[in-house]
């Protein structure tokens, strides 16, 4: 991403070669961008400090989101449910689940109600990392989000919300003319 964003006047004389660029759309786009950037960047160093990735955290964190109470095993998920609620195809959460298994966070089981499916469950191992890492981890985002009033960040939410409605939006637009060539 740009280290020094353009300014407002040079996305104008842009719009002069280009009529469909609204310069406070793509000023405020960038910016976005440049955000999440950096906040993909603090949550991966945090995560490698911490000697996991990403993708790893994000399966301890799907395993453990239904915050069972104390003493009892968070409920096991199959790896295509989880690929789905990660976003991720089903080869990639395979990996996932592989090195997890690996160093022993997580182990497969096959599902009582369906021999030809398995059942991934976070071991102990997997719910003390995850409750070691958690405060850190909270911490962070905490402090991320502190320069925000309650009322703000509720904003900030719809917003990002409305947002992500024109991503879905600009998807369509880009398939119809797509498949219109």
């Amino acid at each position: 991403m740009l280290k020094d964003l353009p300014h407002y006047e040079c996305l104008l004389e842009c719009a002069k070669h280009f009529p469909d660029l609204d310069p406070a759309a793509s000023g405020l786009f960038m910016n976005m961008l440049r955000t999440a950037d950096e906040l993909f960047a603090i949550k991966s160093d945090f995560l490698q400090r911490h000697n996991t990735s990403n993708g790893r955290f994000t399966v301890l964190m799907l395993l453990s989101a239904a915050g069972p109470a104390e003493g009892e095993c968070a409920p096991p998920r199959s790896p295509a449910a989880l690929a789905e609620m990660a976003g991720v195809t089903r080869a990639t959460m395979t990996g996932l689940i592989d090195t997890l298994e690996r160093d022993g966070f997580v182990r497969r089981e096959a599902d009582p109600h369906d021999r030809r499916a398995m059942l991934v469950h976070l071991t102990t191992q997997g719910e003390a990392f995850t409750r070691e890492l958690l405060p850190g981890y909270f911490r962070q985002v905490t402090a991320i989000m502190a320069p925000l009033q309650r009322s703000e960040q509720e904003e900030l939410m719809r917003l990002l919300m409305k947002v992500r409605r024109g991503i879905a939006t600009a998807s369509q637009v880009e398939a119809a003319e797509t498949s219109s060539v």
